[in-house]
C-alpha cells in the first residue's frame, strides 16, 4: 500500500515521502497513529501544493536575507565602551552589545546569529560575521570607540 508519511518514521522514511509499505503495517500502525495517510491522488496533490508553498517561502526568506546582507555590508556599527589609554577595553564587546547596536540602526538580528570567535577587547574596527539564513551570512564592520 502506498502511503504519504506525515512524520519521520524510522525504517520507512521522512515526513512528506511517498512510500510503499505492507497493508497491515499501514492500516494497523501508521494510519491509526496519525503517522501517515493513504496516497490517494487527492492527497498526493495536497502534498505537492504543500511542498511548493514551503519552497516558495524558503525562496522569499532567502531573498530577504540576501537583501539584508547587502545593507549590513554597507554600514559600520559604532559601539561605545570604556577603554584605557592604550586602547584596551574594560571588559569586552560581546555579540549582545553588537546586536543591541544593530537594533538601534533598525536591523533585527538575534545575538545568537552573530559569530564572534572571541569577544572584542580592543578599540578599532573589526569585521564580524552575521549568519542571516541557511547558506547566507554577511559581514558587518564594528567600530569600538572609547567613551
Amino acid at each position: 500500500m502506498k502511503v504519504i508519511l506525515l512524520e519521520d518514521v524510522r525504517g520507512s522514511g521522512k515526513s512528506g515521502d511517498v512510500v510503499n509499505v505492507s497493508d497491515g503495517y499501514a492500516r494497523n500502525m501508521l494510519i491509526p497513529r496519525g503517522l501517515a495517510v493513504e496516497a490517494t491522488p487527492q492527497n498526493v496533490k495536497q502534498l505537492e501544493k504543500k511542498k511548493e508553498a514551503i519552497a516558495k517561502k524558503f525562496a522569499e526568506d532567502k531573498a530577504a536575507a540576501l537583501e539584508m546582507k547587502k545593507k549590513l555590508e554597507e554600514i559600520t556599527i559604532e559601539v561605545k565602551t570604556k577603554a584605557g589609554k592604550n586602547g584596551k577595553v574594560f571588559g569586552s564587546v560581546t555579540s549582545a552589545d553588537i546586536a543591541e547596536a544593530l537594533q538601534a540602526q533598525g536591523f533585527d538580528v538575534d545575538k545568537k546569529k552573530i559569530q564572534l570567535d572571541s569577544p572584542i577587547k580592543a578599540t578599532g574596527t573589526t569585521d564580524v560575521n552575521v549568519k542571516l539564513f541557511t547558506e547566507v551570512s554577511g559581514k558587518v564592520k564594528v567600530n569600538v570607540v572609547s567613551e
